[in-house]
């Protein structure tokens, strides 16, 4: 089911910000920002073709895949849940 391997993705997610990556403020607000985007995509079950929010994730995965390999796999990892639901 992909809703469920999206949202243990971002459990994931939210377990590797919660031990403190060194990351600055603004990253770190961005991160939050793109899963409350994501948690309300899932809430809402779209399944539109409306690609913003996997842009968005793609786009973190590019900021973050240098310095943050571990954070930009699971980001990864949403963006796969992400296609698999049809967003």
């Amino acid at each position: 089911m992909p809703a469920r391997e999206l949202q243990q993705q971002l459990n994931t997610l939210r377990e590797q910000l919660e031990q403190n990556p060194p990351l600055t403020e603004v990253e770190r607000e961005d991160l939050h920002a793109l899963m409350q985007q994501i948690e309300l995509e899932l809430e809402l079950e779209t399944k539109t073709q409306d690609s913003s929010v996997a842009d968005n994730v793609n786009l973190a995965v590019e900021r973050f895949e240098i310095e943050h390999p571990t954070l930009a796999g699971t980001l990864r990892n949403i963006v796969q849940a992400l296609g698999n639901m049809g967003i």
